[in-house]
This record gives structure tokens, C-alpha cells and sequence, in this order.
């Protein structure tokens, strides 16, 4: 088997473990198409980087005690210990997880500020990140690695931050600056995408091979999953469906540009709109911006009722275009503001499927599933402990050579 053949069977066979374990050999090879010899050496490579563990199956019928009992491979929890942070608007959110999915403690706790520099932030997150692991009985040189998830234009090949909300400078090597203080490998990624992460392993992408999931906060983000992997585009940038223009020379949007659909649907731009119209809203909640903007519209207020439906139009209209572009089987809408139904109300999707493509077959599912922070935290887990698999199977790969 050539060297490039055999590190892909390598990954592929621990991905399947991760999202089918625990599981027999023969059904390894069943479900990648891989040979049964070379699932058999292969696992036995796992086994021996301590990787996965073998575990005696379940007993089934009247005659398990005839022949060798089966062994069944899952993914052995102790081999790494990573933490997944996400960075909101106005807190910090910390999962610490083992290789086997686990989740070992999760702490969150408020900013001071919901904009600083980049060292700032590392040094915030230093120091968050030792109050969780203390609170879980833990310590730092436990962590084999950091993911950390955040708004914004994200190239996590390069760990490089091109802009985000949260900082108040652009073009920052995001991923090392904060490795250097904590001293730990970190690796960024856009916060949604981190979020289609933990839906392909622990939600319900797992059951599906293409799906995008939209994430709805103080803004709008993407992540798009095809043929079992996470798509970022060429640059390590893409899939910016908030920053997808709906209008030349349109509304401004806190990116620097005119016209995205964020600037449309997002909470600032609701506000925006009420303020331009004169409305005089109640001090809004900071857990809640548009709360009073929302409660207005369900009393009927014509103004906010509008500000609402043209946020819905929008929004439908960028559900449609994913639709008609990508195909996907299933459309996840995720996030803390899905505790509000203006974006995913009934006549929102019904107005996105109006503009779908029509074929005589039905269109894609689209639902909302509502996400804490701490489970965004667990999707950024969720892709340190990607990277450190891919690190454990180089050193194989290396091994092997030598």
C-alpha cells in the first residue's frame, strides 16, 4: 500500500471509530472499504500509540460461548486530554474533553470587554483556562492542546485572524500569540465552522454527509460539511454567508463593507434600523439586545413588525441561495439567539423554500437547534483533538519510515 494510501486509511479508520465505536473489525472494513488485513494492521499501529482500546462486546444470542468472544475498538479517552474555548461577545466559554468525546469540566465566565487586542485576550484565556481546569480537578500540563473558536474572517491553516469583532486590531497570528501564553499548540478556526464540527461528531450531522449549519448570534455565520469533511475554501476563509452581499451599496456592516446580509439580520442592525425610525425602545437586556425590538412586534407595533419582516425576508432569501448553490441534505440554523423565532419562523422557511429551486423531489430539511456557548466551546474541543489525532498519526507515519 503506498504511504500516502496508508495515512488516509489511517485517518479514515480512527474517524469511523470516533463516529461509530465502539465497533468490531469486520465491521470497520464493512463500512470504509478498506481490507480486513489492513484494518487489522493498522489498528494494531492504533493500538500500540495508545491511541483506541479493545473492549469485549456485548454478548448477543444463545451461543456466545462457542468460538473466541468479539472485541469491539473505541477511542481510548486517556490518550489526550484538549480544552475548546469559544470567544463570545461578552464571555468566555471553556471545555475541557478527552480523546474519547468525554467532557471532563466546563467553566464560563464574563469579559471585561467585549473588544481587545489580541494579547489581552491570550492573557484573558490564560487565565480562565486555569480556573477550569482547577474547578475540574486538573492541571495545565494535562492539556495536549488548545482550540479556540471565534467571529470573523479565520484562516486556521495558518492560525491567522484577518478580522474579528472581538479584536481591535486585524491581521493577527492569533493562534500563536495565544500558544505563546500558555504555552500549549492552539488551534483557531471560525467559531461556526467549530460548530459544524461538533454537529458531524455529537449532533445530528453525524447521520448525514453533506450539511451546512447557519449560526445565528450577534451575527451570522457558516459551516458547511461535504462528503464527510469541513469545507473552508482555498484561503482558509470561506463560507462568510453573513458577509454574502444582498444590496449594492447597501446598509453598513461592522466587517468595513456595505450590503452583507448580516447587516441585514444581525442585532445590530435591527437596533439600527428602530433607531433610525424613531422608535423609543425600553434599555435593552445585554442577554437580550432586541428584546424589547421583539416584544414591540409581537404587541403589533407596524414599525418593529417591519424592521422583523424584512429581517425574515433577507434571511430567507440567503437560506434559498444555499440551497440552490450547495444542495445540501440538511440545513442546521444554530446559536444562542435561536431562542428568538424571527429568523426560523415558520414563514420564513416557508418564503426560503418558495425560492428554492422546484424539482419534484422535497428540498432539504431545515431546523433549528439551539447551542450554548459551553457546546460551541465543545465543538472548538472537538477540532483540537482533529489536530492532535493528526499529530499521533504522523508520528506513526514516521515511525514506520525510520
Amino acid at each position: 500500500m503506498a504511504k500516502d494510501q496508508r495515512t488516509q486509511s489511517r485517518r479514515k479508520l480512527l474517524d469511523a471509530i470516533r463516529r461509530d465505536g465502539p465497533i468490531a473489525r469486520i465491521d470497520l472494513a464493512r463500512r470504509t472499504g478498506i481490507s480486513q488485513a489492513t484494518v487489522t494492521t493498522i489498528t494494531a499501529e492504533l493500538l500500540r500509540q495508545g491511541l483506541i482500546d479493545e473492549m469485549s462486546a456485548p454478548v448477543e444470542g444463545r451461543d456466545h460461548r462457542r468460538g473466541r468472544p468479539r472485541v469491539d475498538l473505541a477511542l481510548r479517552g486517556a490518550a489526550h486530554l484538549v480544552a475548546g474555548v469559544k470567544v463570545a461577545t461578552r464571555s468566555l466559554s471553556i471545555a475541557l474533553m478527552d480523546f474519547a468525546g468525554e467532557i471532563k469540566g466546563e467553566h464560563t465566565e464574563d469579559l471585561a470587554a467585549s473588544v481587545m487586542s489580541a494579547a489581552e485576550l491570550a492573557r484573558t484565556l490564560r487565565i480562565a483556562l486555569g480556573r477550569a481546569v482547577d474547578a475540574a480537578g486538573l492541571a495545565m500540563q494535562d492539556i495536549s492542546a488548545v482550540g479556540l473558536g471565534m467571529a470573523g474572517v479565520v484562516d486556521a491553516a495558518q492560525g491567522f485572524v484577518y478580522w474579528s469583532p472581538s479584536l481591535t486590531e486585524r491581521n493577527q497570528p492569533i493562534s500563536d500569540i495565544v500558544s505563546k501564553e500558555l504555552g500549549l499548540p492552539v488551534y483557531a478556526d471560525n467559531d461556526a465552522n467549530l460548530v459544524a464540527v461538533a454537529e458531524m461528531y455529537f449532533g445530528h450531522g453525524k447521520a448525514h454527509r453533506d450539511f451546512i449549519v447557519v449560526t445565528i448570534e450577534a451575527g451570522v455565520g457558516m459551516g458547511i460539511v461535504l462528503d464527510g469533511a469541513l469545507y473552508r475554501g482555498s484561503r482558509g476563509c470561506g463560507a462568510e454567508f453573513g458577509h454574502t452581499k444582498v444590496q449594492l451599496d447597501g446598509a453598513p456592516c461592522r466587517c468595513g463593507q456595505r450590503g452583507c446580509l448580516e447587516a441585514y439580520v444581525a442585532d445590530y442592525a435591527l437596533l439600527r434600523e428602530a433607531e433610525a425610525a424613531g422608535m423609543a425602545l425600553p434599555v435593552p437586556d445585554a442577554e437580550n439586545p432586541i428584546g424589547p425590538l421583539l416584544d414591540a412586534a409581537r404587541q403589533g407595533d407596524a414599525t418593529a413588525v417591519g424592521i422583523v419582516e424584512q429581517a425574515g425576508r433577507v434571511f430567507a432569501m440567503g437560506l434559498a441561495n444555499l440551497v440552490n448553490i450547495f444542495d445540501p441534505e440538511l440545513i442546521i440554523l444554530a446559536g444562542e439567539q435561536m431562542q428568538f423565532d424571527h429568523l426560523y419562523a415558520e414563514d420564513v422557511l416557508a418564503d426560503a423554500r418558495r425560492s428554492i429551486v422546484q424539482i419534484d423531489l422535497p428540498p432539504p430539511e431545515i431546523f433549528a437547534h439551539k447551542w450554548g456557548d459551553l457546546m460551541w466551546a465543545r465543538g472548538a474541543a472537538a477540532y483540537a483533538l482533529d489536530r492532535v489525532a493528526d499529530l499521533s498519526l504522523q508520528e506513526i507515519a514516521a515511525r514506520n519510515v525510520a
